[in-house]
C-alpha cells in the first residue's frame, strides 16, 4: 500500500504540492492522486529497474522542482530515504542528475538524467542529448504502473505536533531533513506546500501566496 494512502482517503482531488518555477514561468500542481501515481511508477522503478538493497544509497543531485519531489517521494515510497545534493555519506548506489551533472557520476552503476523541462519531457524528448550509458527518466518512469504494490512506511511516519491540515509555503529543500519537514510533515497533516523557485521579489512571493490560498509558512523551517 502506498504511503500516501491517507490523502487519497480524505480529498484526492485537492491541490497536495504546487510548484512556481518563475525561471520557466511554469505552474504545476499535484492532487493527492497524480502524487500518488508519480510516487507508486517511482517507486516501482526502483524495485524493477535497478538492483539495489533496501538500504542502498539514493541520490537526487537535481535542483529542487516537482520532478526532483516526485522522485524523493517514489523513494520513501519504496521503503528508501534519498540523500539531496553532492554530499553523500559514501558513493551512491543510484544517482539522479541533470544532463551536465552526469560527467561527474560515471563511476555510478545507474546514474538517471532528469531533464529540465518544466512538463517533465524526457532529455531527448525535449531536443537534448542523453550521455552515454544513462537513462532518460522521463520516458523511463512513465512505463511503471500507478500501484505500488511493495511494503511502504506509514505517512504518519513524518507527522509534526506543530502541523496542522493547512495550506504552506515552503523554502526549497537542502536536505532529506529539510525534504522531510517542509513537505513529508504537511502532507502527513493533511496539508499541502506551496514551492516557488527561480527567482522572486517579496510582492511576487506575496501574490503567488495569496492566489494559492496559502495560511502559513515554512520557508523559515
Amino acid at each position: 500500500m502506498s504511503m500516501l494512502s491517507p490523502l487519497l482517503a480524505t480529498n484526492p482531488s485537492s491541490p497536495r504540492l504546487t510548484v512556481y518555477d518563475e525561471a520557466a514561468g511554469t505552474r504545476m500542481d499535484f492532487s493527492a492522486l497524480t502524487l500518488d501515481n508519480w510516487a507508486s511508477k517511482v517507486a516501482n522503478m526502483f524495485d524493477a529497474e535497478f538492483e539495489l538493497d533496501a538500504d542502498a544509497l539514493v541520490l537526487i543531485d537535481v535542483p529542487p522542482s516537482w520532478q526532483a519531489a516526485v522522485i524523493a517521494l517514489g523513494a520513501y515510497n519504496s521503503g528508501r530515504t534519498p540523500v539531496f545534493g553532492v554530499d553523500t555519506p559514501g558513493e551512491p548506489d543510484v544517482v539522479f542528475t541533470t544532463v551536465e551533472g552526469a560527467a561527474k557520476w560515471v563511476s555510478v552503476p545507474d546514474v538517471v538524467v532528469v531533464s529540465d523541462d518544466p512538463f517533465g519531457r524526457g532529455v531527448v524528448e525535449s531536443g537534448g542529448t542523453l550521455p552515454l550509458g544513462a537513462i532518460d527518466f522521463g520516458p523511463t518512469v512513465r512505463f511503471y504502473g500507478d500501484d505500488y504494490a511493495g511494503a511502504s512506511p506509514a505517512l504518519s511516519t513524518w507527522a509534526r505536533p506543530d502541523l496542522e491540515p493547512a495550506r504552506y509555503s515552503i523554502a526549497a529543500w537542502e536536505t532529506s531533513e529539510d525534504f522531510e519537514r517542509r513537505v513529508l510533515g504537511p502532507l502527513a497533516a493533511d496539508g499541502s506546500v506551496v514551492l516557488v523557485t527561480g527567482l522572486a521579489s517579496v510582492e511576487r512571493l506575496d501574490d503567488i501566496a495569496e492566489t494559492e490560498n496559502v495560511t502559513h509558512s515554512l520557508t523559515t523551517d
